[in-house]
């Protein structure tokens, strides 16, 4: 990596491959001269690598959109939905997709359901970083809009400055490409997809019956050995489970077409603004394949008029208020209590219906990708426990590999978001002016490290969170 008005010459990360920096042969590895005005340039990436395959995942990078998935071996007519399934997943997002994936690949009956029809626009900016490629389906076909080698910081709209990376830092999609192709992943393992399906409750039948009795809205039920919820932040199957949460905040985005000369000045690089309110933060997330610029911000829910006059001045300062945005959204994002449960009896809950996301960042795909995939790798345990002990400690076995994990890193994001509400001046110096302070960051969105692994192993790093907390 390189940053010419910093005076590191050399980083880690010069020598050091990411995984995430796969390019589809052809396609060029820069970004245009174009800068926003007001934005000083550091200096030009480096030129990148280009294959069409990460050889540890086998994820391939490309821009084109799949419409349909192949069909599934050996299966000519559609699947019954009556008798006993053996995992239920509910929510087709990254989280349901992903646990639908995990338990079919294992041969098992499984049915996901959802009350959209895919692709659906989602809220969300469409970060890939490292971990969430770690976690896809083997030979997944990412639909990358973009490929972020820069970031642009800002301080409340002051003190601008640009850091680049010779080597990719993450990818961007676009949520309805993205999330589809993870269902057909899942269908072509051998899941069964039933759309149009509002589910209202889950009911756990003991005795002889051991399974779980999913309810819909229209009436319909279906039974199961094991049930996965993955229904989002608002997840009726955690309610069932008794999820309870600690941290909630609002995301406000609008997704803005733009000429391509202007999409063309963004290439390859996002722009990150930390806010006027505690905890806050804005983003611009180019996808230029379809010139189009995901902006939005988030901050703490309870000052909503706040937070949409941070997007309204943070849209104009940066120059893009004379465009009309195709969709304007909101979202709640809820964080889980760290004593919350993640399971009760043959009900497991997974991604943002267990209330598993970066606290700091608010980073929701790869935690529901990791959580989606433990899910379904844990729920076909559960669907062949018989007694109710086995089932306990399944359930329990899956909670303990989540907290074990993710659990770990989202401790480290609650103590870095504490830090950042109370200085978030020094992050932003700290990030642009410390040579070591930007690696960390580069190397945690590629995948070669954590917020809790920074933390533990770097002594400024626990001093820069020491310092902000006081």
């Amino acid at each position: 990596m390189t940053d010419s008005g910093s005076s590191d010459s050399r980083s880690p990360l010069d020598t050091e491959a990411s995984p995430l920096d796969a390019e589809v042969s052809g396609r060029p590895s820069g970004r245009s001269s174009g800068q926003p005005s007001g934005e000083a340039s550091e200096g030009a990436p480096g030129t990148v690598p280009e294959t069409g395959t990460v050889p540890e995942t086998g994820t391939v990078f490309e821009a084109e959109t799949e419409t349909e998935a192949a069909p599934r071996v050996g299966r000519s007519a559609p699947e019954p939905l009556d008798g006993v399934w053996d995992v239920v997943v509910v929510g087709a997002g990254p989280a349901g997709a992903s646990a639908a994936h995990a338990a079919a690949v294992q041969g098992r009956r499984v049915l996901l359901l959802d009350k959209a029809e895919h692709p659906r626009y989602k809220t969300c900016g469409g970060g890939i970083i490292g971990p969430s490629r770690d976690s896809l389906p083997p030979d997944f076909r990412l639909p990358l809009q973009d490929r972020v080698h820069a970031v642009t910081f800002a301080y409340d709209g002051r003190f601008t400055r640009t850091r680049r990376s010779r080597r990719m830092l993450f990818g961007l999609v676009n949520r309805d490409e993205f999330d589809l192709r993870l269902v057909q992943a899942a269908k072509q393992a051998g899941a069964v997809l039933v759309t149009g399906v509002t589910v209202t409750g889950v009911e756990q039948r003991g005795g002889e019956h051991r399974t779980a009795l999913v309810t819909a809205a229209d009436g319909r039920t279906f039974e199961a050995r094991a049930v996965v919820g993955a229904d989002g932040s608002a997840s009726r199957i955690a309610r069932h489970v008794g999820v309870t949460f600690d941290q909630i905040d609002l995301g406000l985005e609008a997704e803005i077409p733009v000429p391509p000369q202007v999409a063309a000045d963004w290439s390859g690089r996002i722009h990150l603004d930390w806010g006027p309110l505690p905890g806050s933060y804005g983003w611009v997330f180019p996808k230029t394949e379809s010139s189009s610029l995901t902006v939005g911000v988030i901050s703490a829910r309870g000052d909503g008029e706040r937070t949409k006059q941070y997007l309204a001045d943070y849209i104009r300062r940066l120059g893009l208020s004379g465009f009309s945005p195709s969709v304007e959204s909101g979202h709640l994002t809820r964080c889980r209590a760290e004593d919350s449960p993640l399971a009760r009896g043959r009900v497991l809950v997974a991604g943002d219906a267990a209330g598993l996301l970066e606290p700091w960042t608010r980073e929701g795909i790869s935690y529901a990708l990791r959580s989606g995939r433990l899910a379904g790798e844990w729920a076909v345990k559960v669907a062949e426990a018989g007694k109710a002990a086995d089932v306990r400690r399944e359930a329990l076995n899956y909670a303990f590999a989540i907290k074990a994990g993710l659990g770990v890193e989202m401790r480290a994001g609650k103590q870095l978001l504490g830090a950042f509400e109370r200085r978030p001046y020094l992050f932003h110096a700290a990030v642009c002016l410390v040579p070591p302070a930007w690696r960390a960051f580069a190397r945690t969105t590629q995948g070669h490290t954590t917020f809790a692994q920074v933390l533990r192993q770097y002594r400024a790093a626990r001093k820069l969170a020491a310092m902000a907390s006081r």
